[in-house]
């Protein structure tokens, strides 16, 4: 039984939860790593909002930021500044306690590496119970078998990994990281290591998943194939969130750039993606390095560049 002092925290979280917008927030947020001899900036200045039962693809190079904005969205790594909120609790204040609490009861992790997520002996269905046996919860097979069967794989309930493609075990692993009911489901390169039929596969998973039952879903991949078959894109480039790939359609685009009314005739339109620039909450904007390169102009602190404002345009140019 609760004491009332955590009885009251509890329903004060609850009802930031309730009263937030956003499953994710992120504002200027920076992860620092250090050692006695070097120290690297993964993120630096972070902006993101990801609404409660999106769907989003988080895409970099190699490098960019991406795999350590999951590793700290999941709680298995701290922020080192600026803020970090999920379901309105800012994880930059989160006791040890706390992010145990979090870890078990509000996010979901899937790991492209499938021994990160499986016990090799054990058959699927006893891997999804797992979970819900070290919590101690009820009706454990029951809630198994209805997650094997809401992935696919209601007839491999009792095969081993060794029995199991590899697009079979990792939809096990979508089914273990359901076990605890998470608000959120974070995915580090789920497909990474399957072939693209699977992949496709193993996409509509997560589709399905995220519409039938409200779960908000986070894909950090670089498969820029797959992103494309995902609503909303966002880009990091180095350590900073640099643009976003929206899915829209072509009427939509014409409304919203030129005001111009299809009347709704047009909306059957094949959609198109549309690539956004993006600005921070302090004006900062961070451009494409082969758009400088074009201009001639070089990233830097003492690095200039010519603004212009014109009919609601701003054109920027090499300084002279």
């Amino acid at each position: 039984m609760l004491s009332k002092k955590k009885q009251k925290k509890l329903e004060h979280e609850q009802e930031l939860i309730a009263e937030s917008e956003y499953a994710i927030e992120c504002e200027n947020l920076v992860k620092i790593y250090k050692t006695d001899q070097i120290e690297v900036v993964a993120l630096q200045g972070l902006d993101l909002q990801v609404k409660k039962g999106e769907l989003v693809a988080i895409v970099g190079t190699s490098g960019s930021g991406k795999s350590t904005l999951l590793n700290m969205l999941g709680g298995l790594d701290k922020p080192s500044a600026g803020s970090l909120t999920v379901n309105g609790r800012n994880l930059l204040k989160f006791t040890e306690e706390d992010y145990m609490i979090y870890k078990r009861n509000t996010v979901g992790f899937v790991w492209q590496n499938n021994a990160r997520n499986l016990v090799p002996y054990l058959t699927a269905v006893q891997n999804v119970e797992l979970p819900m046996l070290l919590q101690g919860q009820k009706k454990r097979r029951e809630k198994a078998l209805e997650l094997l069967d809401a992935v696919g794989l209601s007839n491999r309930i009792n095969s081993r990994l060794d029995q199991m493609s590899g697009g079979e075990q990792q939809r096990v692993a979508i089914a273990i990281s359901l076990a605890n009911d998470p608000a959120i489901l974070l995915a580090d390169e789920p497909t990474g290591s399957v072939d693209t039929k699977t992949s496709d596969q193993l996409l509509g998973v997560f589709k399905d998943i995220n519409r039938t039952r409200g779960v908000t879903v986070v894909i950090v991949t670089h498969d820029l194939r797959l992103a494309k078959q995902i609503d909303r894109v966002v880009s990091i480039r180095d350590g900073r969130t640099s643009s976003e790939i929206i899915k829209k359609s072509h009427a939509e685009i014409m409304r919203e750039s030129s005001g111009w009314d299809t009347g709704g005739e047009e909306e059957a339109a094949e959609e198109v993606s549309e690539e956004l620039v993006v600005l921070d909450r302090t004006g900062r904007l961070q451009i494409p390095k082969d758009y400088l390169e074009a201009l001639e102009i070089k990233g830097g602190s003492k690095v200039k560049a010519d603004l212009d404002l014109e009919n609601e345009r701003i054109y920027i140019h090499k300084a002279q």
